[in-house]
């Protein structure tokens, strides 16, 4: 039997179960079958993978978005109403077949934004281009789920369903758990709060089925199987996601505002150019990125040349985003802006940076 027929057959076995308190331990176990066979699975679609021109395109720029949809939603159409380069769009499905990049500009920062094929049901399992679609996704900072409007809400929870087949996680933060293997000792699980979807004995039986038998866990939230399986596995990704739902145009404006009230949602018509600077806002919003300005001893700041650094970065981050090796002789910082008592004022190299501050470094 090959992988994709246990995949099946768990996922078969996993509908037909009732959900009770009885069988919590039989599916959590099931579960954590089915995620070990998915990852057999892409990790042997790469080793078989075809030769020939490359999929994915370098990462440039100061951050990734990636278009995630089905065939004829209108990726290729906003990736040229957004940026200069042109993706051809048309009323047929399966337009564009291989990966289309583009760049724009926002607050400063450059931001890469790629066009891909429409991936339909089955990609995760490599049905169309689905793997190499979902591939190049897990590289993104964001993910743009591209969804048209005027089609039911199902399109959405199927497009969830086969990102979170191959393990990425959308809108989620990692699980609050401490995972450690070591060499003996046995399996030591301690949680700091009360769990209702996991217990000890199922925690043990999760390991041994990934042959681990020596481990620290301790867990402080109540998560699920999945969620501990994630933590196991160590490959998954965590990514930021927008529901962008485009055809407004096409819809009643009492949908139009039910669907503007989701969260995590942007509404757009990429034909006739409505709501793309919120957009384009949102994008900057998700990605979590700010600006800091630099400047050198007796000058002003530059303030057309800024650094682009996540929020929370420090003064050690933006040492590294002006030259690899300052931070090695870096003796203080004088900084000015929101993220100081006073103005200037003396730091050091782990002091955290606000949007738009202004800094000068001393060298040793």
């Amino acid at each position: 039997m090959g992988i994709l027929e246990k995949i099946t057959d768990i996922e078969n076995e996993i509908k037909r179960t009732q959900k009770n308190k009885a069988t919590e331990y039989h599916l959590g176990l099931l579960k954590a079958k089915l995620a070990k066979y998915r990852v057999q699975l892409i990790e042997g679609s790469k080793t078989k993978s075809e030769k020939g021109e490359g999929f994915d395109v370098m990462k440039s720029g100061d951050a990734r978005v990636v278009m995630i949809g089905f065939p004829s939603v209108g990726k290729s159409t906003l990736l040229s109403k957004l940026t200069p380069t042109e993706s051809i769009a048309a009323a047929y499905e399966f337009t564009t077949l291989t990966c289309v990049p583009g760049k724009f500009t926002y607050k400063g920062a450059t931001i890469q934004l790629l066009d891909l094929p429409g991936i339909i049901e089955g990609a995760s399992q490599g049905k169309g281009r689905g793997r190499q679609v979902i591939a190049v996704a897990r590289t993104a900072d964001i993910v743009l789920m591209m969804l048209d409007a005027t089609k039911p809400t199902k399109q959405r929870e199927l497009l969830e369903a086969e990102l979170e087949a191959v393990g990425i996680r959308l809108n989620q933060s990692f699980p609050n758990v401490s995972f450690k293997i070591k060499k003996a000792g046995g399996i030591s699980f301690n949680a700091t709060v009360k769990l209702h979807h996991l217990d000890a004995k199922m925690v043990h039986n999760i390991l041994h089925d990934y042959k681990i038998f020596n481990a620290d866990i301790v867990i402080r939230e109540d998560i699920t199987v999945d969620q501990f399986i994630d933590v196991i596995l160590g490959n998954r990704r965590y990514i930021n996601c927008i529901y962008c739902y485009n055809k407004i145009d096409q819809i009643t404006m009492e949908e139009l505002d039910r669907l503007a009230h989701q969260p995590n949602t942007a509404v757009v018509s990429c034909e006739q150019d409505l709501n793309m600077d919120f957009l384009v806002d949102t994008i900057w919003k998700k990605l979590n990125l700010m600006r800091v300005y630099t400047k050198r001893r007796g000058e002003l700041p530059d303030f057309d040349d800024g650094l682009i650094v996540r929020n929370g970065a420090t003064v050690e981050h933006v040492c590294h985003a002006i030259h690899r090796t300052l931070a090695d002789s870096f003796r203080y910082a004088l900084v000015w802006g929101t993220s100081t008592k006073h103005n200037p004022q003396r730091v050091g190299i782990h002091h955290q940076v606000h949007d738009e501050d202004v800094i000068q470094v001393v060298k040793k």
